[in-house]
């Protein structure tokens, strides 16, 4: 089932949208604090945004902009300022359509069903990891942090990868190098201290020093 996140400051128009597209088998979820757009964006891992220009604190152009920072999420600009500046505003910014307030609720179900198709037809699902702020994204390899974005290696995604699917756990360094290399043959040792070093230097250049922790004689781990 796919999902959709509605970031609309009308309340009455998001519960109408997500009562309608749940009757089409689209699970949906309304954003209803905007202080934490992101924070909901990244926990609910939506395959398709539905968001509104006229939002509170900041609009929606500026929330447009941070998602793509992280993702390719299609995005879906809903407004009752539906003038030729707007629209290309919208689209400039990284919308993939627009709908002009007031909509015809049909109209908004076909163009996210074909935009759905569009998009997943032809790509997987772009996932993210979120600890504390800091947001790996499963779909190219980068680590962002307060609006900086470092790509990181192979073996170095890899690494935080499995750091952060157990954060809070110690993660021992043979099962860091099964993961890297993938086989029973002998790795040096210092290989893996090797590729943890550059790591953490990327994770510095992110603002993330200090992100993950080593318990001396057994293995690595990022805090609670």
């Amino acid at each position: 089932m796919y999902k959709i996140l509605i970031i609309e400051d009308d309340q009455i128009i998001a519960k109408a949208l997500k009562n309608h597209l749940e009757k089409w088998a689209l699970k949906t979820q309304m954003v209803t604090d905007f202080h934490h757009i992101m924070d909901a964006f990244v926990a609910y891992d939506p395959q398709l945004i539905l968001l509104d220009i006229a939002l509170p604190f900041f609009n929606g152009y500026h929330w447009c902009s941070e998602i793509r920072k992280l993702s390719k999420v299609p995005i879906i600009f809903i407004s009752s300022t539906s003038d030729n500046m707007n629209i290309v505003m919208a689209m400039n910014m990284g919308g993939d359509d627009f709908i002009a307030k007031p909509f015809d609720l049909a109209v908004v179900v076909a163009k996210i069903q074909a935009l759905l198709r569009r998009t997943y037809s032809f790509q997987g699902q772009v996932n993210l990891l979120e600890h504390k702020g800091a947001m790996l994204n499963l779909g190219d390899a980068s680590i962002s942090y307060a609006g900086q974005k470092v790509e990181l290696s192979k073996n170095e995604f890899k690494m935080l990868q499995i750091l952060m699917e157990n954060t809070g756990k110690v993660v021992s360094r043979d099962v860091i190098m099964k993961r890297l290399w993938d086989s029973d043959c002998f790795i040096d040792d210092n290989t893996l201290s090797v590729n943890i070093a550059r790591l953490r230097k990327k994770l510095e250049m992110a603002g993330l020093a200090d992100f993950i922790a080593t318990k001396k004689g057994v293995g690595y781990l990022i805090g609670d």
